[in-house]
């Protein structure tokens, strides 16, 4: 379906989307295919960290405080790294 044929619902969610993604959709999989294969992210845990983007390993912790596993601040640090590599 083209963004001619979208009816009003889905041109205002189709707005918003496009002003605040952070990171294209296929550079998202891709980021998230390698936050769960390289740094041991859930899948779930490494939709939401592509989906906001945090800028530093505070905002991160944010994101991973529920998980049960504890990672070591330099994996986060190179986590924000990587994140601030795909970003727009």
């Amino acid at each position: 379906m083209g963004e001619e044929n979208l009816d009003q619902f889905q041109r205002r969610t189709y707005d918003y989307v496009s002003k605040f993604s952070k990171i294209d959709a296929d550079a998202a999989e891709k980021l998230v295919e390698k936050l769960v294969s390289e740094f041991g992210l859930d899948e779930d845990e490494a939709v939401q960290v592509v989906n906001c983007a945090p800028k530093s390993v505070e905002e991160l912790r944010v994101f991973l405080a529920g998980g049960r596993k504890i990672i070591e601040t330099s994996k986060l640090e190179a986590i924000i790294g990587l994140l601030s590599e795909y970003r727009k």
